[in-house]
């Protein structure tokens, strides 16, 4: 199979596999595009291997892991934001709900989340094992979830 017969056979279905990978028709046929372009070089030894497109969709994979590994870079800039944030919840809300909880579930939150304690280090603590401690911190995040039903009725 030649190049050009591989693009016109194979091309619809990288596009599809482009815009699964990027979200977005424009990135998708990108993508390809650089795909195919590298192929393009390499395709005398790629052809005679058992399965070219395997190759493309894994030029496709890493390039685009390489492209959001650029976009996510963090940009350092000398402006300052306009205003500030306030969050509509004050802490004494947060501290009423925790100290609502039983004490060792209590305990193990604010010992991970204030602390900053790791779960071993918080179960040699405790005396507990470390699955305990992961447990008590489950059912207690569960109780502090604010629920669907109470942001409808704008109680949060």
């Amino acid at each position: 199979m030649e190049f050009d017969e591989f693009v016109r056979a194979r091309g619809q279905a990288l596009l599809r596999y482009g815009y699964v990978l990027t979200g977005n028709a424009e990135d998708a046929a990108d993508l390809v595009q650089e795909a195919l372009l590298k192929l393009g070089d390499t395709w005398t030894r790629v052809r005679s291997k058992d399965n070219p497109e395997g190759y493309v969709r894994t030029i496709m994979a890493r390039q685009h892991i390489s492209w959001w590994r650029r976009r996510r870079r963090e940009h350092l800039t000398d402006d300052l934001p306009e205003g500030s944030y306030h969050d509509s919840h004050s802490f004494g809300e947060l501290w009423n709900e925790v100290r609502a909880l039983p004490r060792r579930q209590r305990v193990v939150i604010v010992l991970r989340y204030y602390e900053d304690l790791s779960d071993q280090e918080i179960a040699d603590i405790l005396g507990v094992s470390r699955g305990t401690v992961r447990s008590q911190a489950a059912r207690a995040l569960e109780k502090l979830r604010v629920r669907p039903g109470v942001l409808e009725k704008g109680k949060a």
